[in-house]
């Protein structure tokens, strides 16, 4: 394989959470008086971490978000989890892949390592991944479209920057990677490939994914 570690995106990329947490999103904001559809989420806040949603909002309109917001918004989403999350069609497959080749790999995500455990646990991809290869925006103190995260992900696994590819379905974790200096394989199950700008390579079935990578 050309690359010495794969890097992947969490939501959307390995677990099939980005329909529940941005259905649930964007009822809540529109819930606290700050109307968003369904498909303004995705838009405006689709791979981010949580400070994006408040900066966003504030920035729109003036007024800050609850100090719970956080805290109501991931007990809605975890509980949903609970009920209808389910792995991303053929991550699994690619995973026993990456084992079987010998190929290390970890997780970078925007979102809270409790919200990336909840979705692992739920789905069964933890018995895939050992703690020290789960690395969360948490970590940082700032999440995508900085570079910081990948590159934090890269140098805790022990592997240069221009030795990564990162998988990636959102517009600000393409930034990032491109940003951190690391090939991109743009997943566009989600995301219209226009949106994806600076990919290495598109691919739209994450079957595809080992063999593109070789």
């Amino acid at each position: 394989m050309r690359y010495d570690l794969v890097i992947f995106d969490n939501d959307g990329v390995l677990v099939d959470s980005e329909p529940i947490s941005n259905r649930l999103l964007a009822g809540y904001l529109t819930e606290l008086g700050h109307p968003t559809s369904y498909e303004e989420s995705l838009r405006d806040y689709m791979g981010s971490a949580m400070h994006r949603v408040h900066d966003l909002v504030e920035e729109r309109t003036g007024e800050r978000l609850p100090d719970d917001f956080d805290d109501v918004f991931h007990a809605r989403v975890f509980a949903a989890f609970e009920r209808e999350l389910k792995p991303v069609t053929g991550a699994v497959e690619v995973l026993e892949r990456l084992v079987a080749d010998g190929v290390p790999y970890c997780v970078a995500s925007s979102g809270s390592h409790e919200r990336i455990r909840v979705g692992h646990r739920t789905t069964g991809l933890d018995a895939w991944f050992e703690d020290q290869w789960v690395f969360s925006s948490e970590d940082m103190g700032r999440g995508k479209p900085a570079p910081d995260l990948f590159l934090y992900a890269a140098e805790r696994m022990g592997v240069a920057p221009e030795r990564c590819v990162v998988v990636e379905d959102s517009p600000l974790g393409v930034r990032a990677a491109v940003a951190a200096g690391m090939d991109v394989y743009g997943f566009t199950a989600m995301t219209p490939a226009e949106r994806l700008v600076g990919v290495t390579q598109l691919f739209g079935d994450m079957g595809q994914l080992v063999d593109l990578l070789e």
